[in-house]
């Protein structure tokens, strides 16, 4: 049986760097500056798109043709199933993206720092679920997938949760929230990272044959958040170009993480 040690510091890992991301709020005076924000979000993005290609879609692959099935299948239906999923969730729970001012999904009298909330945790539930499964991977112990290897992604996935937790905290408190509300909504909107990772492995253990779709799913549920909001985000207004660096910047960062410690 393998050890669960790794995994609770696994699960907690990332929700320690949403924290300390949002903690910024009591340190930084005024706005945040649109260039770093730029940085911000960009190199959140390259994370995830390089977490979902390494932590996630190749050892699917591997895991599925270890199985005697196509590589590709469980990679593909997975990732498109991912997809539909938070397209779905995108389109059935209220929510504002930072920095756009628009409103989207149903029609609601939240106020705009809880819809600012919701759409930070729309953005964690795949993360969550993507530490969950690949840790849900290791305890089986199928698949080649180890305790570095789920610890890379997690650590992965708190590094860029760090910005994260800034681009939500600082605007709240530009909106007019007191430093100390604006980080508890900050680390509120990490929450659900761990207990989507828990909730994944507990499930995990009854599907274990799927665990290839699990992980092509998490997979695509990270690349719709990518693709939909950090990266118009990113290249919205002056400055996009450091938006671009800082994307190279995190995936590569997030590939050397998986490959070294992998």
């Amino acid at each position: 049986m393998q050890s669960v040690i790794p995994v609770i510091q696994g699960l907690l890992i990332p929700f320690l760097g949403t924290t300390l991301g949002s903690a910024l709020v009591f340190f930084v005076k005024g706005d945040l500056d649109p260039r770093v924000e730029h940085i911000l979000t960009g190199f959140a993005a390259g994370v995830m798109v390089a977490a979902s290609v390494w932590s996630l879609l190749i050892p699917a692959m591997e895991q599925s043709a270890s199985m005697g099935q196509s590589g590709w299948l469980a990679a593909v239906v997975g990732f498109w199933i991912g997809i539909l999923f938070l397209l779905l969730l995108d389109h059935a729970i209220p929510h504002m993206h930072v920095g756009t001012g628009e409103r989207e999904g149903p029609r609601t009298k939240l106020s705009k720092s809880i819809m600012l909330v919701l759409a930070v945790t729309l953005h964690n539930l795949p993360e969550g679920m993507a530490v969950g499964v690949v840790f849900a991977g290791y305890l089986a112990g199928t698949g080649g997938l180890t305790a570095a290897s789920a610890m890379a992604l997690a650590l992965g996935i708190a590094i860029q949760n760090f910005p994260e937790g800034a681009i939500i905290s600082l605007p709240l408190k530009a909106e007019g929230l007191s430093r100390a509300k604006a980080f508890g909504y900050g680390v509120l909107s990490g929450v659900v990272e761990p207990i989507g990772a828990l909730l994944t492995i507990l499930a995990s253990a009854a599907f274990l044959p799927v665990l290839p779709y699990m992980l092509s799913f998490a997979a695509g549920a990270m690349m719709y958040v990518v693709v939909e909001e950090l990266i118009p985000e990113t290249a919205n207004g002056p400055h996009s170009n450091l938006g671009v660096i800082a994307f190279a910047a995190g995936f590569t960062l997030m590939m050397v993480l998986d490959v070294v410690l992998g």
